[in-house]
């Protein structure tokens, strides 16, 4: 309660500073009066309220259209960016049809080149046995012509030691027989 009268004491003691009547010229508050009242009057005379009033409302109005304009850009964004990520997902989609696409021919053709190599493997151990049943056949050729050499040359040896003239001749004339009787045959 005492805090409150001295902040009243503080707010009146201005009225109370001016000497002599309220109505007076020579009173200062009644000077400040008149002039503020005169001032009202030429405001009010000059309609500087109304084009204030006229002044804010204009600015009300643009700051209404700057508003509105702001929403329908935010509605326009908002669309924009609706339709982008309709497109991304769509894309997205895509990529992921082209991504299965290309990992489907990707194993199709692995299988192709796993079947590619299996038959070009067996191809080739084909001829891996076409070569080493040649070498064996020309191994067994070669061995066996070997022997027939060995054996004529242990047989020449063989005839030569037991051969005397007169064998020789009946062999030669045995030989002569054989072939005149083959060529009447014929």
């Amino acid at each position: 309660m005492k805090k409150l009268a001295i902040a009243a004491s503080l707010v009146a003691s201005p009225a109370f500073a001016a000497s002599g009547p309220f109505f007076s010229l020579y009173n200062t508050d009644f000077v400040v009066l008149l002039s503020f009242l005169a001032f009202i009057g030429v405001l009010v005379y000059l309609k500087v309220p109304g084009k204030l009033a006229g002044m804010l409302d204009k600015r009300a109005e643009g700051i209404q259209r700057e508003l509105d304009e702001a929403r329908a850009l935010r509605e326009e964004a908002q669309s924009v960016l609706a339709s982008y990520e309709r497109k991304q997902k769509e894309v997205q989609e895509q990529a992921e049809r082209i991504v299965a696409s290309a990992r489907t021919e990707a194993e199709a053709a692995a299988a192709k080149a796993k079947e590619d190599l299996k038959s070009t493997i067996e191809r080739r151990l084909a001829a891996a046995d076409e070569q080493i049943e040649s070498a064996k056949t020309s191994a067994v050729r070669e061995v066996r012509d070997r022997a027939i050499t060995v054996a004529v040359a242990a047989a020449r040896e063989v005839v030569a030691r037991q051969m005397t003239d007169a064998s020789n001749d009946r062999l030669v004339e045995a030989a002569i027989g054989d072939v005149q009787a083959k060529l009447k045959l014929h």
